[in-house]
């Protein structure tokens, strides 16, 4: 596996070994020696899965308690992931950066905890897989407005047109009243 950098502090992309031939492909998508030879040393507790269809955002999520550290990944299909800084003591504080992860490419994306995640599917629909470091807790969970001006992400919308959101995404606050970490 090979670290990539990004332009936010403590998140990289993951690149893994691909090996392929004509029967198809095998990759190594964790192995707890790999990454603590790239500096974390991870107890993963929950894996999720989720499938959505085109023009779908989820996000911007994040935990105040049970903070969670992801490792995300697309199986089919493509997505736009984002996250966003909100360690206010880091020096990328309030900065996003977004990324192309799809099943061809098979980069795989750590996102600290401290970090409000979120994806938007351009593809038909893709399955998007995450390992966590902590568990859900839906009592602390915060969603982060998507369109929030102060931010200014630039999501790749087809079409040009609104995504399809969930009432909480639909309903997420600012950056500026959002909770955020030291």
């Amino acid at each position: 596996m090979k670290r990539i950098a990004t332009s936010l502090q403590d998140a990289f992309l993951v690149e893994p070994t691909v090996h392929g031939d004509a029967r198809g492909f095998f990759l190594e998508t964790w192995n707890r020696r790999t990454f603590l030879d790239m500096g974390l040393d991870l107890d993963f507790v929950q894996d999720n899965h989720s499938k959505s269809r085109q023009g779908i955002l989820r996000g911007l999520h994040y935990q105040t308690e049970n903070t969670q550290g992801k490792l995300v990944r697309v199986t089919a299909g493509e997505v736009f992931d984002v996250i966003v800084d909100l360690r206010k003591s880091s020096p990328t504080f309030g900065r996003w950066s977004g990324f192309c992860l799809s099943a061809q490419n098979q980069h795989m994306l750590w996102v600290p905890p401290g970090f409000a995640h979120g994806f938007y599917v351009v593809s038909d629909f893709a399955e998007f897989l995450y390992k966590c470091t902590d568990y859900y807790n839906p009592s602390a969970e915060v969603s982060l407005r998507w369109d929030d001006p102060s931010l200014a992400i630039r999501w790749p919308l087809v079409n040009g047109e609104s995504p399809a959101l969930s009432d909480k995404d639909r309903n997420g606050v600012l950056l500026e009243n959002a909770p955020l970490f030291k």
